[in-house]
C-alpha cells in the first residue's frame, strides 16, 4: 500500500507540474534516473508512474528517445485556432524582448556558440536545425526562467499544429541568404551589447517572415483558384460537351 500511495503521489505531482507549465507540450520529461532521485523513490516506482501518466494520455513514451508531454484536449483545440501569422507576431514580441535582455546577459562563450550556428546556416541542409539552436541560445542566455518557458512554449506550438508546420515549411526554404544575414545582424547587436539594435534586428527578422508567409499563402490561394477555374472550364467547355455527347 505504501508503494502504491507513493506511485500515485508521483503521478499527481508530475501532472501538477505539467499543468503549471513546468513541462510544456512537446517537451521531454527528465530521465528515469533523475526523476527517481528527485522524488527519492526507486526506478520501478517511477516506471509505474510513467505507465499511469501514459494511460491518462498526459505523456507519450518514445522508445529510444524519451518521455514527452502531450497536449491536453483543450490545449489542442486552442492551438488549432492559432495560425502561423499570430504565432509569428507573438514570437516577434517575445523574442524581441529576449534579444534586448540578452544583449546585457549573454556571455563570450555563448556568443561563440551562437557564431557556430551562423556557420551551420551556410549549409542549406542544416539551416532549420541551426535556426532553432540560434534562438534557443539567445533565450537561455537571459537567465530568466519565465522568458525561457515562454520561448519554449512558442517553439512547441510551432511544431504542434500541422497547418503551422506546413506554412513554416513553405517559407523556411526560401531566401536562405536573407535568413543568414538577419541572424548575423542579431548576433552583431548582441556582441556589441546593444539592446535596442538587438530588439530591432529580431523584429526585422520576423517582419520579413510574416511578409513571406503572406506571399506564400496568397500564391497558394491563387493556385487553388486557378485549379478550380480549370476544372469548371473543362466541365462547361463546349468542345468537351460535344465529345461526351458524340
Amino acid at each position: 500500500m505504501k508503494n502504491r500511495r507513493m506511485f500515485w503521489r508521483i503521478v499527481e505531482e508530475i501532472e501538477a507540474s505539467i499543468t503549471r507549465g513546468e513541462y510544456v507540450p512537446g517537451s521531454r520529461l527528465p530521465p528515469e534516473r533523475e526523476l527517481a532521485e528527485k522524488f527519492d523513490v526507486s526506478r520501478p516506482t517511477i516506471r509505474e508512474a510513467i505507465i499511469a501518466l501514459e494511460v491518462r494520455e498526459k505523456i507519450e513514451v518514445k522508445t529510444g528517445s524519451g518521455v514527452y508531454v502531450l497536449q491536453s484536449v483543450n490545449q489542442s483545440q486552442t492551438q488549432n485556432k492559432i495560425n502561423a501569422f499570430e504565432l509569428t507576431q507573438a514570437r516577434a514580441l517575445v523574442e524581441g524582448e529576449i534579444a534586448a535582455l540578452a544583449a546585457n546577459t549573454i556571455t563570450e562563450e555563448e556568443l561563440v556558440e551562437l557564431n557556430k550556428t551562423l556557420i551551420m546556416m551556410e549549409n542549406k541542409s542544416y539551416i532549420e536545425e541551426a535556426d532553432q539552436m540560434f534562438h534557443n541560445i539567445i533565450a537561455n542566455s537571459t537567465r530568466n526562467g519565465a522568458l525561457i518557458k515562454m520561448f519554449e512554449s512558442l517553439w512547441a506550438l510551432r511544431a504542434s499544429s500541422p497547418k503551422i508546420i506546413d506554412d513554416y515549411d513553405s517559407v523556411c526554404s526560401k531566401d536562405n541568404q536573407k535568413t543568414l544575414d538577419e541572424h548575423t545582424a542579431i548576433y552583431e547587436a548582441l556582441a556589441a551589447s546593444d539592446a535596442s539594435e538587438a530588439r530591432l534586428a529580431m523584429h526585422k527578422h520576423f517582419n520579413r517572415l510574416i511578409n513571406v508567409l503572406f506571399d506564400t499563402v496568397e500564391a497558394k490561394s491563387l493556385e487553388e483558384v486557378r485549379r478550380k477555374n480549370s476544372e469548371k472550364r473543362d466541365l462547361y467547355s463546349i468542345d468537351n460537351l460535344v465529345n461526351r455527347l458524340s
